[in-house]
């Protein structure tokens, strides 16, 4: 809008604000598979803002947490890009054809969908399984509704995957009013694609668009859904934060195995691998196997390797084999280890007092 133009020489300056949401400085892209108003089903749609959300999917329905609601949330918490697919059926079969839409694009390292319902997320949890066997690894993070700290164990227990992240409990909006979990999955999400640094825990990180939980875990209640591979949050002083970046991976072949239990964990691991892999990829194509290659390959990946190293994602690395398949000559094997850098989770102070 102009200013008022007067006769009088000089400079003249107006404004004006908005409160529709821009993308953010977030490093990871999200996937978000919901319902909508309108748009094409199982259309991938690569989106910058909330308002461009709007534009292609319309305004979610007065009382519903769809498309529109946590775009807001996901653009609120400072995604960059968002690549939404509208979802035909609110059915598994529906939500299963816009998770293979966003399976079929690159980039894309988080997933979020608005159903609460664990079938839905069985799926979710096969789709980000296979994309990230097929060298685009991802992870997803989902949220129960109305459930209880002892249905949210039970609901984590059946996805069991260091790739797929329960979050709990429902979130309240700015009034007060009770939203799904999967609002809160998408105050997560945002939280994640934000974090820079994949070994830095999310514990107490803010998070932003929520007006408030619905329940408040007491200690018992925290050490239940951490060790039963759900990630709680809560409000402190007014901030909504995870008390614990937990995924749903605690248990392997029936018996109790911590290993994935971390979220950190699986981030390393999509950190480095993926690095490696590109590296090398963008350096040695149109190449000879042959003995000097091979040295210029394990080279590189000590030197991606040491980089991890001083950027403090991972602790360690151990010995690097490059070696040429016995079953077929035109084939590099590179094999490595890495122990991967620990978040801080407690301090234990003991204090020894002289009377």
């Amino acid at each position: 809008m102009l200013s008022t133009v007067h006769e009088r020489p000089g400079v003249y300056s107006s404004y004006d604000a908005s409160a529709v949401l821009n993308g953010g400085a977030a490093i990871r892209i999200i996937g978000l598979a919901a319902s909508a108003t309108k748009g094409t089903a199982n259309e991938a749609v690569t989106l910058t803002s909330y308002a461009a959300g709007l534009a292609a999917f319309g305004e979610d329905a007065e009382g519903s947490a769809g498309m529109s609601t946590l775009l807001r949330l996901l653009f609120a918490g400072g995604a960059s890009t968002v690549v939404a697919a509208a979802v035909e059926e609110k059915t598994v079969s529906g939500y299963t054809a816009a998770f293979e839409a966003l399976a079929q694009q690159e980039n894309i390292q988080i997933v979020v969908c608005d159903s609460a319902d664990a079938e839905v997320h069985q799926a979710l949890r096969q789709s980000v399984d296979s994309t990230s066997q097929n060298r685009r690894e991802r992870i997803a993070v989902v949220g129960g509704s109305g459930e209880s700290a002892a249905q949210l164990k039970a609901h984590a227990a059946q996805i069991n995957s260091e790739r797929v992240v329960l979050v709990g409990p429902d979130a309240l909006d700015e009034s007060g009013k009770t939203l799904p979990g999967t609002c809160s999955a998408a105050a997560v999400a945002a939280a994640i694609a934000v974090n820079r640094d994949p070994a830095v825990p999310l514990n107490g990180v803010k998070l932003y668009g929520l007006g408030g939980v619905s329940q408040r875990y007491s200690d018992n209640d925290i050490d239940l859904l951490v060790q039963g591979g759900v990630m709680p949050l809560e409000e402190v002083a007014g901030v909504i934060s995870p008390v614990r970046g937990i995924t749903t991976r605690t248990t392997t072949g029936g018996a109790a195995d911590s290993t994935w239990r971390e979220l950190t964990t699986i981030l390393i691991v999509d950190n480095v691998i993926p690095a490696i892999r590109n590296s090398l990829r963008s350096k040695f194509t149109r190449t000879k196997n042959t003995a000097q290659t091979r040295g210029a390959i394990r080279s590189q990946v000590v030197v991606d390797l040491e980089s991890k190293v001083k950027a403090e994602i991972i602790d360690s690395y151990g010995e690097v084999s490059v070696s040429v398949s016995e079953e077929n000559p035109t084939v590099c094997l590179v094999e490595f280890s890495f122990a991967v850098a620990h978040g801080l989770n407690q301090i234990y102070l003991t204090a020894h007092i002289t009377v």
